[in-house]
This record gives structure tokens, C-alpha cells and sequence, in this order.
């Protein structure tokens, strides 16, 4: 689990453990499987921070009403 692999995932790959007929590349391929999902979370946290960071800069923090965290809300 600590490698972000879903109980599920879990499971299978330690059923594959008294599987004689099982490979490394079957094993393999489920951990292909799961780099690329956890690449592709990556790649969305990294374009969240940078969205929510240029609107963190973009607010003044001041008692105006206007807020740009709100506005960029209200587009998303």
C-alpha cells in the first residue's frame, strides 16, 4: 500500500504470490499499470498547484469584495 497500490490492486498482486503459473512480466505489467495512473495524478496536482498558485498571487487579501480565488471558483 505504501506504493499507492488500491487494496484491490493489492490483493491481486499477492494472489499472484502462490501462482505458479504467474511471470515477472505478469507482475510487471500490473506495475506499468499503476506508474502511469499514478504519472498521470501527477501531471493533474502539478497543473492544480499552478493554477491555484497564480490565484493565490492574483489575491490582494484585502477587504475588498472583489477576490480572485472566488472569480477563478466561478470560471472553473
Amino acid at each position: 500500500r505504501d506504493l499507492g497500490f488500491s487494496l484491490e490492486e493489492v490483493r491481486g498482486l499477492l494472489g499472484l504470490v502462490d501462482d505458479r503459473s504467474r511471470t515477472c512480466a505478469d507482475v510487471q505489467l500490473i506495475a506499468e499499470d499503476h506508474l502511469t495512473d499514478v504519472q498521470a495524478k501527477i501531471a493533474d496536482l502539478r497543473r492544480i498547484e499552478r493554477v491555484l498558485s497564480d490565484t493565490v498571487a492574483r489575491c490582494t487579501g484585502d477587504a475588498a469584495p472583489e477576490c480572485a480565488v472566488i472569480d477563478a471558483l466561478l470560471d472553473a
